[in-house]
């Protein structure tokens, strides 16, 4: 799968900017780059300058200037692929890039493909492929958090975190085979009671990584927020608040909202993503009813819910509202519930009080007159635990390795299930062989297949 040939692309957005930066890498790049360019001290060649070193100069093509540039070296292997890397920063005319790209398509280039650069550095050693996958993620980070997961992944968090359990688990597998090739001799080389507390020590640190999947996804994907109440409790008024743009339809019609709206805000460097239902009521309208169908599927699938009740109407019948929560809560029972009472504007300070006390932990809101929001902003932040990332905790967040994970526990819970019952070592030695191969492939210590590496990679922009 290693290529020698030469690759290049545009490393920046396509369109007009005030700068663009090409880049090739491959065998060839300096020598391709170093026909066509010119510097502006004489007699200066790309092929004998020092690697990490810039040169001022001109792109010519039959002594025809096309820009002046500033071309990068970068010599293998100390660069980002590993391989001879020239990086041309020219002016970000579109038909400027397309003539240098086009010039050098003509004299020994290909066109990467997405996510080559990457794909290379990978395949040459100069980072494993859970760092390669995170390279896209850093580029796609759109919140302070994500971004903080990202990076810690490509400077190998999950790698590192693997690397000593998966050597201790290679020692003792050699054993356990040394153990077979003397099976005729009956002789145990391997501590059993150490290994049986090193495979504990493993399914420990495997179902803490697979757990932590759930909130590195919605940390990278932005965490699910249901909006859910009665109808004109004020859920689309909260939304475009919140939002502070008019994203859904406000009305004092009952029953506007029909499907979910969802989108995005951050807060305190976390994303939320706030999805608005469907108001809760009994109703005969089949459209309404398949709405509300879909708040009760939206609000399983959330990981925090936010239950807006009128504060008007809970004093005039508290009874029926407390009622409610409770089925909120006996409806989603693993959820994080957040009661909101809305309109706060409309009742009595000595009101506010009783409400105060009759719902513990309730916080009173006007989302019309955007009082109290800081608040809820503050509550939201305060709900998500960001412990993980204060100690800078190996964070999960693709499904790939969650899967390769999942499936390195099943083994090596069957591994310990064998230790138990004393069975014969070449019956679980099969298990601690598909343990390895799972946590290898996360990295890309195994064989991987083309395919894989190949969806990989294909999700990357073509520059990078």
């Amino acid at each position: 799968m290693i290529q020698n040939d030469t690759i290049i692309a545009l490393a920046t957005p396509s369109g007009v900017g005030a700068i663009a930066i090409i880049r090739l890498s491959g065998e060839d790049a300096i020598a391709i780059a170093n026909k066509f360019f010119k510097s502006i001290k004489k007699n200066k060649s790309l092929i004998k300058q020092k690697s990490h070193t810039l040169h001022l100069g001109h792109i010519i093509n039959e002594n025809q200037i096309i820009d002046q540039v500033l071309v990068s070296i970068f010599k293998n292997p100390n660069s980002y692929t590993g391989e001879n890397i020239v990086e041309i920063s020219c002016h970000g005319s579109s038909f400027i890039q397309q003539e240098i790209i086009q010039l050098f398509l003509q004299n020994g280039c290909r066109m990467a493909e997405n996510g080559e650069f990457t794909m290379r550095a990978f395949l040459n050693g100069k980072m494993d492929l859970s760092q390669a996958e995170a390279v896209a993620d850093v580029i796609a980070s759109n919140s302070a958090a994500s971004h903080q997961i990202a990076i810690q992944q490509m400077r190998g968090g999950i790698t590192n975190e693997l690397k000593e359990l998966r050597g201790q688990l290679l020692d003792f597998a050699a054993l356990i085979e040394l153990e077979l090739d003397f099976s005729g001799e009956d002789v145990e080389f391997a501590d059993r009671t150490k290994f049986k507390e090193l495979v504990t020590s493993i399914s420990s640190v495997l179902k803490r990584l697979i757990e932590s999947f759930a909130f590195g996804n919605a940390m990278k994907n932005g965490i699910p927020v249901a909006i859910i109440g009665e109808p004109n409790v004020g859920k689309s008024t909260l939304l475009n608040t919140l939002l502070n743009e008019e994203k859904a339809i406000v009305s004092d019609i009952a029953g506007t909202t029909r499907d979910a709206i969802e989108d995005e805000v951050i807060i305190d460097g976390v994303a939320f993503r706030f999805i608005d239902t469907a108001g809760i009521r009994e109703t005969e309208d089949v459209v309404e009813n398949i709405g509300i169908q879909k708040t009760y599927e939206k609000a399983t699938k959330a990981q925090l819910i936010i239950f807006l009740i009128n504060a008007k109407k809970f004093i005039e019948n508290p009874t029926d509202f407390l009622q409610e929560i409770e089925d909120i809560k006996d409806r989603f029972p693993q959820k994080r519930l957040l009661t909101i009472a809305n309109k706060m504007d409309m009742i009595s300070t000595e009101q506010k009080n009783q409400l105060a006390t009759q719902i513990s932990n309730a916080l009173l809101l006007s989302a019309k007159q955007k009082i109290g929001i800081d608040r809820l902003q503050n509550e939201l932040t305060s709900m998500v635990n960001t412990g993980a990332l204060s100690n800078n905790e190996t964070i999960v967040t693709n499904s790939r390795h969650f899967e390769a994970l999942t499936l390195a526990l099943e083994s090596i819970e069957s591994v310990r299930n064998g230790i138990e019952l004393d069975i014969s070592s070449d019956l679980f030695a099969i298990d601690i062989r598909e343990c390895l191969r799972h946590l290898g492939n996360i990295t890309g210590e195994y064989d991987v297949d083309k395919d894989i590496l190949g969806h990989i990679f294909g999700n990357f922009c073509i520059g990078k």
